[in-house]
C-alpha cells in the first residue's frame, strides 16, 4: 500500500516569488519515489530560516564561508 509524506519547508523570505515553483518540485520530486503515493507540501514561517539550517557542504557549495 502507498505511503503519504507530510512535508514542512520553509523559505529564507516570506516574500520569495518562487514559493509556489519550489514547492511544486518538491512534491514531484517525493511522488517519484518508489511507494510514495500522496505528498503534501506545507510551507511555513517558523521557525524563521537562517544560514544555520544549512549543512556546512551546503554552505561551501554557495560559497558562504
Amino acid at each position: 500500500e502507498g505511503k503519504s509524506v507530510n512535508i514542512k519547508m520553509t523559505l529564507t523570505a516570506p516574500g520569495c516569488g518562487m514559493g509556489g515553483v519550489i514547492s511544486d518540485e518538491v512534491e514531484r520530486k517525493v511522488k517519484g519515489i518508489e511507494g510514495i503515493e500522496d505528498v503534501l507540501v506545507e510551507l511555513v514561517w517558523e521557525p524563521q530560516w537562517n544560514r544555520d539550517m544549512m549543512s556546512e557542504a551546503a554552505q561551501l557549495e554557495l560559497g558562504m564561508f
